[in-house]
């Protein structure tokens, strides 16, 4: 496909998934994030070609204008749509595929100062939500969805939903997934969690095995009724003006 194809395909594919868009030139002139992946299709055939300052410095001035920060060693598939498009930050080496969805704040990041494969995989059709955090050299599979704000620091399966810092799956294949081992929340209070859990079964087997002791109110709570009987027997009920 030639470059004004490619173009052409790109603004057809964002007409296609955000109701927003009313009018092809809007779309032209008015979406940022489609001029970040424009930029960056240049910067990256630079970097390819090993003219890297100058990718670097193309990179920098879309970064000025867009607010999206693609590093030129990125590799972008088809069809990606940065909605909002503001700050988003794409790594060296990330991969992107075809028909990603990302909404503003996404950081596609690394941990730590490793060379090499640094940066996350996103496969195709996946929908990244606002301020999602995805760190590391990991995979995200088709066609699953990161909710706002997360933090992914594993691998997320195909067909899968995940959320949470750090994230967790809460849908896979259309279906639900419960979570019933604190294990498996991997959240930095999961030992405490674990502690609670253990806790609380202790208790309820040592509730199972005893016999439940006499209530301590039972006493109190039939005086109590007596005392409201007797006051029902004494109240003295005040006519007012029957017959007059």
């Amino acid at each position: 496909m030639s470059f004004f194809g490619r173009m052409r395909d790109e603004i057809n594919s964002i007409m296609e998934r955000d109701p927003a868009a009313r009018t092809h030139l809007e779309v032209l002139l008015c979406y940022p994030g489609l001029w970040a992946v424009w930029i960056h299709r240049v910067s990256h055939w630079l970097w390819r070609h090993h003219l890297r300052l100058l990718a670097r410095v193309l990179s920098q001035v879309g970064r000025f204008y867009t607010g999206v920060d693609i590093h030129p060693g990125a590799l972008i598939g088809q069809r990606l749509f940065i909605d909002h498009a503001a700050g988003v930050v794409i790594g060296e080496t990330a991969i992107v595929g075809s028909d990603v969805t990302m909404y503003q704040g996404v950081t596609l990041g690394g941990t730590g100062k490793q060379h090499g494969k640094r940066h996350p995989t996103i496969c195709d059709r996946v929908f990244i939500g606002n301020n999602a955090n995805i760190l590391g050299d990991l995979t995200v599979g088709e066609n699953s969805r990161v909710g706002a704000g997360s933090v992914v620091l594993t691998d997320v399966p195909p067909n899968s939903t995940v959320v949470g810092v750090p994230a967790h799956i809460v849908y896979r294949n259309g279906e639900r997934v419960l979570l019933t081992d604190p294990h498996d929340i991997k959240d930095p209070l999961s030992d405490a969690l674990i502690a609670l859990s253990s806790r609380v079964e202790e208790l309820e087997q040592r509730l199972g095995a005893e016999p439940c002791p006499p209530d301590p109110f039972a006493a109190e709570e039939a005086e109590r009724s007596a005392y409201r009987v007797e006051l029902e027997k004494m109240k003295v009920y005040v006519t007012m003006g029957e017959g007059i």
